[in-house]
């Protein structure tokens, strides 16, 4: 029996072959959330499922139960972004990082291994990942109109000045017991924070890898 492979394409480009003979034509797919890091499902796919997900860019399954081709969101719309694709040092499974729109498990959960509490975590820290792309986005390629770009354009001094005061005001209400409105405040002052390390060159991830060295100690 001749073994099938097909070409993958990883994050640096480098191309791999992947074997299907070897476990019987299908191969499970994990889904990893390539922001979070949550494990959102497992799939299986054959060459075709695979060579569908490359071309697309949507992650597309074999349903063993349909006995067909299966494209995650097809009827949903809660689709699964392609990220990168690699496969195991074995050459029989992938890892599949994707960018989920909307809860990937039917059932309305974020991950179909359930840990609600975790995905909530992992929504919150997506959301903050999106915010930080839109603001680097603006600083690229301004939109009239934008609060950012008004920010961006009053230059590091004036984003300084606002982050100082968002700072002032979330301490204030911090110390008061006005938990309400010191959300709101916090809230604008994470925003700014987040223009001031763009404005400077930085990003979130320059600050916790500080953080993660500090964690070693």
């Amino acid at each position: 029996m001749n073994t099938q492979h097909s070409l993958l394409i990883t994050k640096n480009k480098k191309e791999v072959e992947l074997d299907f003979e070897k476990a019987g034509g299908l191969v499970p797919a994990v889904i990893q959330d390539d922001i979070t890091g949550q494990v959102l499902m497992l799939g299986y796919m054959n060459q075709e499922a695979l060579d569908k997900t490359r071309l697309e860019g949507l992650v597309t399954f074999f349903s063993r139960t349909k006995n067909r081709l299966w494209t995650k969101g097809e009827t949903s719309g809660n689709t699964l972004e392609v990220v990168s694709i690699m496969r195991d040092c074995d050459v029989d499974s992938l890892l599949i990082k994707v960018k989920p729109n909307g809860p990937t498990c039917h059932t309305g959960s974020t991950s179909c291994f359930g840990e609600e509490e975790a995905a909530t975590r992992s929504a919150a820290i997506r959301f903050i990942a999106q915010l930080e792309e839109v603001i680097q986005q603006r600083k690229s390629d301004p939109v009239e109109g934008s609060y950012t770009n008004f920010l961006y354009d009053k230059g590091i001094n004036k984003i300084a000045q606002k982050v100082g005061e968002e700072a002032v005001e979330t301490v204030i209400d911090a110390v008061a017991g006005k938990l309400d409105t010191m959300k709101g405040e916090a809230a604008d002052l994470l925003y700014h924070l987040l223009v001031l390390l763009s404005a400077s060159g930085l990003s979130l991830k320059d600050v916790v890898a500080v953080l993660q060295e500090r964690h070693k100690n």
